[in-house]
């Protein structure tokens, strides 16, 4: 098994292609949401915590976060593979950015469900 492979974890084309459609969607519903919200409502900490504070909004924003990090990964792995040809450097690479992505997820889920 090469270092490609190890990095890969068994996807393929169709699935990369899939994540990335799919979490573009969730991203860009996330964003004019919340584009929409602050344009039709006065924002202050009241209301911004009001909507943070809303199951829906939780689960629409772990969501949002999830899709950034899939998001991020298929775009890392895709470049990394197409333009670093080492392939301990390339490993390297994607070890470090898996990493940082696991990191803003857990991140993000101890902010968002406050754990």
């Amino acid at each position: 098994m090469g270092m490609n492979s190890a990095t890969n974890i068994g996807r393929s084309g169709i699935q990369d292609w899939i994540i990335q459609r799919v979490s573009a969607y969730v991203l860009a519903l996330y964003t004019l949401f919340l584009l929409g919200f602050c344009l039709t409502t006065e924002v202050d900490y009241e209301t911004w915590s009001a909507l943070f504070a809303q199951g829906w909004f939780k689960v629409f924003t772990l969501l949002a976060l999830l899709s950034l990090a899939g998001h991020a990964w298929v775009g890392l792995w895709t470049v990394s593979t197409d333009y670093i040809k080492v392939a301990m450097a390339r490993f390297l690479f994607q070890a470090a950015f898996a990493l940082v992505i696991f990191i803003y997820v857990v991140w993000g889920i101890q902010i968002l469900w406050g754990l």
